[in-house]
């Protein structure tokens, strides 16, 4: 079955993780068969100075004021 790799931004609870582990086995299970005891969920927490979108590190996104809707 396979490994499911999921990569986040630090900052998720143990119990945030351990609902999507469950989840995501449950959903690996009614879609491909098998059994929950042979899907692996892996965690990488990436702090937000190491995760850019668009050219720009989340972090500086953080430190960015809120652009105004005016």
């Amino acid at each position: 079955m396979p490994t499911i790799r999921v990569e986040l931004m630090t900052g998720r609870t143990v119990e945030q993780k351990r609902a999507l582990a469950a989840a995501l086995t449950e959903a690996t299970v009614r879609t491909l068969g098998g059994n929950a005891s042979s899907v692996d969920v892996v965690f990488f927490d990436i702090e937000r100075h190491d995760w850019a979108t668009g050219g720009e590190l989340w972090l500086d996104k953080m430190a960015a004021p809120p652009a105004s809707a005016g």
